[in-house]
């Protein structure tokens, strides 16, 4: 009895000193993607304030790996209005793609790299709507092709992270680049810049505060083998590189870029390596459901208590858009080589 007295006193005082932990995050259902199967590695964003969501790839009809299924990558750009709306086919990309980086600018989605059937690619695409059609333009490429990177706007620069340069990579990339956007997206080139100062890394996690590039988790390659990693980086032009304190555990390929406010930036499900190297096929649980929370004005970590079991599995390679006030999560993987159409949107309580 003594026991759960302490118990109960002890969160009681946690929830006190730190009221964030009690918040709840809402996890509510959109209309699906129109596809049954679902895409991977789609980019999505905002254009006009709506919400888009472009190419990526999956195995068709029911097919996985290990049945030797082959990889197929789309090119259609999806568009929907709001949230309670039904999505529109609206155009599409110049080719089949998925994999890279996107950006939510003024002047329309920015798709930087990716891959194809055909191999890793270079170019960055500014999607835009005008008079409700769909226009593309070829702005300035990537030094080198990279997929499987991770990106995101700070301030008026997009920084991009780490992937691999090619499909039979046997090592990851440290590659670190800066887009300026100060004299305009058309006029902007590439920059690269000094490394983090850790391994090398692909599917990593990105998160923007005030000034600061932040570089979580991610998975190296050695030799064609995957070491899942835990250290984290935090990165401005004034300071440049820092290390910060190390996940909990491995969160590879969580939805990227994460939500943040005035004290922590949240970091939801992610593949933490526990199943890999398993031969689970169809019997794989799922990637995590839980929820971090960094506080980057101490540089500690906290669990939350994440999305319920009951709820939707969680995906990965999948990009997370900020619209409106909810954390929309458009597609993804939900078991190794298995789709998802659902669309979440993830709204933090008040």
């Amino acid at each position: 009895m003594k026991n759960k007295l302490w118990l109960t006193l002890f969160i009681a005082i946690y929830m006190l000193f730190n009221p964030v932990a009690a918040q709840q995050f809402k996890v509510e259902h959109w209309k699906a993607l129109p596809d049954s199967t679902g895409f991977a590695g789609s980019f999505a964003g905002l254009i006009n304030d709506r919400l888009i969501v472009a190419g990526g790839s999956n195995f068709p009809g029911g097919g996985a790996p290990w049945l030797g299924s082959k990889k197929v990558w789309y090119d259609p750009v999806f568009l929907l209005e709001t949230k309670t709306a039904s999505w529109k086919k609206i155009g599409n990309l110049p080719r089949p793609l998925g994999y890279g980086v996107s950006v939510s600018l003024p002047e329309g989605l920015l798709c930087i790299g990716g891959s194809n059937a055909g191999g890793h690619r270079s170019e960055v695409l500014l999607l835009q709507l005008k008079n409700g059609i769909l226009q593309t333009d070829t702005l300035q490429p990537l030094p080198q092709p990279l997929a499987n990177t991770c990106g995101v706007l700070v301030r008026n620069k997009i920084y991009v992270a780490g992937g691999i340069t090619a499909p039979d990579a046997k090592t990851t990339s440290s590659a670190f680049y800066e887009l300026d956007l100060s004299k305009g997206v058309r006029a902007a080139q590439w920059k690269e810049l000094p490394t983090w100062p850790g391994p090398s890394r692909m599917l990593g996690i990105a998160a923007a505060v005030g000034d600061f590039f932040y570089l979580f988790s991610g998975t190296e390659l050695i030799n064609g083998q995957r070491i899942y990693l835990r250290d984290a980086y935090r990165f401005s032009e004034q300071a440049g590189w820092a290390k910060i304190a190390a996940l909990p555990w491995p969160v590879v390929a969580a939805p990227s870029p994460l939500m943040c406010d005035q004290q922590y930036i949240y970091l939801l499900g992610g593949d933490d390596g526990s199943n890999a190297g398993r031969e689970l096929r169809e019997a794989h649980p799922g990637f995590s459901t839980k929820m971090l929370e960094y506080n980057y004005r101490n540089d500690t970590w906290s669990v939350l208590p994440g999305i319920k079991k009951d709820r939707p599995l969680i995906p990965v390679t999948t990009t997370a858009v900020l619209w409106k006030d909810h954390w929309v999560i458009p597609g993804g993987e939900i078991k190794p080589g298995i789709r998802t159409p659902a669309v979440l949107g993830i709204l933090k309580a008040k």
